[in-house]
């Protein structure tokens, strides 16, 4: 008898896991996920070696650890691992095998390694270079590589895309300031290292060919699907994921539109950032077409930082006319609809968070102390701990917590756990505006035990969100709710 399906939450990795730049591939009948590799608690990004996680296509919520494919030590020109393993992605090659570009941080080149299975191991290949053997990124006028994204076309040939918004200063790559003017595109020799036709810009930054308002920043990504080429990128708001569509991999992008935004800004007219519907942050990921749905792949921040990145993804809707709407960030991405309105739901599936303040960015100085009002996701444990557990922390009077979507069935009755300094109560409603309440909890916490507190609830039978409000004095650490 065939075992019950696992549904799929977001972010649908364990909760201990932290890998943003998530790049979605098929290869036979699973779905692989790479990705960098943040470590929790660290003070900058990538600190970790290269992981791989996969899925059966047909069950997206049962992902298995494939190990780590990649070190950074395993590149000779970071033989002490000093250099950060930066967004990486990989390509089948005309040969069969498994090849894997990444950047070390902002050191300026590109490295290649290659695996004969999709999960690896992979080993070191070589470093992007011209015929001559100048390493790409070193002559004058090259730009700065960074967040590479390939594509190995029907006919054979090999695309490179490239780019970074910022000017990357000289102190950080030895003394030669590199500045981009935008998105690049080179094509490569069919042993994937070589340079065959040089990089042209292909994404301006700013002026004609840019796509004002959302212009390119980073995070180059290439797909194909039915005959369309289509790039995915982070625009210079960072925590937008936006794409462009092409009859060719090398010129004549059109800009599609927003593809998803880690706070929902730009859904549904708000463009005002301070009213985000989570904390914002960088954000990167990788277009998927699976039994002909289409999913668009990124990250989340988590512990009051950026460098503590979570694994999300959310269906697509594709228009009439083929192009994208604008994806909500939802608790249930993956899942192929609501989640079971029963059940046990760790609070870190929220998709929407934020303060009676609104939100801010995680990438401002002083930023916990100028966050003390806010909560956040972080988990007990360090890095890497099996048994560790992901909360929301430090819920403060008037801050949401929303969760979408549930299958509601006959509720009446929910609890949730928490801990902390609260006294006070947690109102749940199936809108932001609490004005459809559907139970009133009153809380009163411990700091160090978690405990549970419950109330009935009632909602109509169907799909719908949940909303849960904190109201009262102190702090409410919130781990975990179960809906009966």
């Amino acid at each position: 008898m065939k075992k019950e399906a696992k549904q799929a939450f977001n972010p649908y990795l364990p909760e201990n896991e932290y890998i943003p730049d998530g790049e979605p591939y098929v290869f036979g009948d699973r779905v692989y996920v790479y990705g960098s590799h943040d470590r929790f608690g660290a003070p900058m990004f990538c600190m970790n070696d290269y992981v791989c996680w996969s899925a059966p296509v047909d069950e997206l919520g049962d992902w298995r650890y494939e190990g780590v494919i990649y070190r950074k030590k395993q590149d000779p020109k970071n033989k002490l691992g000093l250099r950060l393993l930066f967004a990486p992605d990989v390509a089948v090659g005309v040969d069969g095998r498994y090849y894997l570009y990444y950047a070390f941080d902002f050191l300026g080149i590109t490295g290649v390694a290659v695996a004969d299975e999709p999960a690896g191991p992979f080993e070191f290949l070589g470093h992007v270079h011209y015929a001559d053997g100048t390493l790409w990124g070193r002559k004058k006028g090259d730009s700065f590589p960074f967040d590479p994204g390939v594509l190995v076309d029907e006919d054979g040939r090999v695309y490179l895309y490239s780019g970074f918004y910022t000017p990357v200063p000289a102190i950080i790559t030895g003394g030669r300031k590199l500045q981009n003017r935008g998105g690049y595109v080179l094509e490569l020799e069919a042993d994937m290292v070589t340079v065959k036709e040089p990089e042209k810009l292909l994404f301006p930054k700013e002026g004609a060919g840019s796509f004002p308002n959302h212009e390119f920043f980073e995070a180059s990504s290439i797909r194909k699907y039915n005959g369309k080429y289509y790039f995915v990128y982070s625009s210079r708001h960072n925590h937008e994921l936006c794409y462009a569509v092409s009859d060719s991999p090398t010129n004549g992008f059109r800009y599609g539109g927003t593809l998803v935004s880690n706070g929902d800004v730009f859904l549904d007219g708000n463009e005002d950032e301070l009213q985000a519907r989570n904390y914002l942050g960088n954000t990167h990921g990788g277009m998927l077409c699976l039994n002909d749905k289409y999913y668009i792949f990124y990250h989340r921040q988590t512990n009051r930082s950026s460098y503590a990145r979570q694994a999300c993804a959310e269906e697509l809707v594709q228009n009439e006319d083929g192009s994208f709407q604008q994806a909500p960030m939802t608790s249930c991405g993956l899942n192929g609809g609501p989640l079971s309105g029963t059940g046990k739901y760790g609070a870190r599936i929220a998709c929407n968070l934020w303060s009676k303040h609104g939100v801010g960015r995680y990438d401002a100085k002083n930023r916990r102390k100028l966050f003390k009002d806010h909560p956040y996701f972080t988990q007990d444990g360090k890095d890497g701990h099996e048994n560790c557990r992901q909360y929301i922390a430090n819920m403060r009077d008037g801050a949401v917590a929303g969760f979408k979507y549930f299958d509601f069935r006959g509720l009446s009755e929910i609890c949730v756990m928490g801990r902390g300094t609260a006294d006070g109560v947690l109102r749940i409603a199936a809108d932001a505006d609490m004005k459809c309440e559907i139970a009133c909890v009153s809380i009163k916490t411990d700091k160090k035990v978690w405990k549970t507190f419950a109330a009935d609830a009632r909602i109509e039978d169907g799909r719908n969100s949940m909303f849960m409000r904190f109201e009262g004095g102190g702090r409410f650490d919130f781990l975990e709710f179960e809906l009966r």
